[in-house]
């Protein structure tokens, strides 16, 4: 009885040295989210001012249509996908939501060798290359807060691969943060740039700037850089669903240890209790036989 006593114990001490540790990496993600969420919000002030330039810019031609590589459509041979994952584990089920989805789309639209995989994060990676996946671009070791600088090269790439029709049509596969709770697989167009509408655009539209040197060269740089603002922008969403994925496995690995420290606290207890009732009645049984 005493070797299960201390092995008792000798869990419960395990168990809660693991809470602690759970309990610690909660309140980091937790740490990382706040500023994740701060970014995010800082960046849609961002998006939203270069969106309005660019659809003021674009009006006349949303209106009349345009033959601009960056807004037209073309005969789509080959697909190219940004899938966003994580560098490591310990986030539930936030990488396998993002992968199950891309497998289950290339798998209902593609053959073997009609789309191109940019991998962000280092779990992709090896998932992609595992299974002998076409993946022409990599990026591991992203930064928790990650900067446009961090990813410059990876956007700007995709962005050239699209231009040097590499591919025909680009998207970003990735979870979008809901709340702290919650998070959505999306899988959304980045080019050509479809979603913009003449109606958003200003009373004024065009008038209301002075153009140097012309409005077509303005826009071969701008449609580039309005798009590769897209692409940042879903990597800070991506980052942040991320952080609240981290927070919520942590917070549910803390309560679950919590709970198993309960259980074997009550086993020890009840194995306590039956060791003194046990030696009491061998005292008294020994007494019984000395008289």
């Amino acid at each position: 009885m005493a070797g299960s006593l201390s092995e008792i114990k000798a869990k419960i001490n395990s168990t809660e040295k693991t809470s602690k540790i759970t309990s610690a990496m909660r309140m980091v993600s937790s740490a990382k989210l706040v500023k994740s969420e701060q970014a995010a919000r800082d960046f849609q002030i961002y998006a939203s001012k270069i969106r309005q330039i660019t659809t003021d810019l674009l009006k006349s031609e949303l209106n009349s249509g345009t033959d601009n590589p960056m807004l037209a459509s073309r005969p789509v041979k080959k697909t190219g996908y940004i899938v966003i994952t994580s560098d490591k584990g310990l986030v539930g089920g936030y990488n396998s939501k993002i992968l199950k989805a891309v497998m289950d789309m290339i798998a209902e639209y593609h053959a073997a060798d009609d789309y191109a995989i940019i991998s962000i994060g280092s779990i992709g990676s090896d998932f992609f290359k595992a299974r002998g996946m076409n993946v022409s671009f990599e990026l591991r070791g992203l930064q928790d807060q990650p900067s446009f600088e961090d990813v410059r090269r990876i956007i700007t790439h995709s962005v050239e691969m699209y231009q040097n029709e590499l591919f025909d049509e680009l998207y970003v596969c990735y979870n979008h943060h809901v709340n702290s709770l919650t998070s959505q697989v999306r899988v959304q167009r980045m080019l050509p740039i479809s979603d913009l509408v003449a109606e958003e655009a200003t009373k004024t539209g065009v008038t209301g700037f002075e153009l140097e040197p012309d409005k077509d060269l303005i826009l071969d740089q701008l449609l580039p850089q309005f798009t590769e603002s897209l692409i940042y922008g879903a990597i800070i969403d991506a980052k942040t669903a991320e952080h609240a994925a981290g927070m919520t496995a942590m917070q549910t690995a803390t309560d679950n240890a919590t709970s198993v420290i309960n259980d074997l606290t009550i086993q020890y207890n009840r194995a306590r209790q039956a060791a003194i009732t046990q030696e009491i009645t061998e005292i008294v049984a020994g007494a019984n036989a000395l008289d």
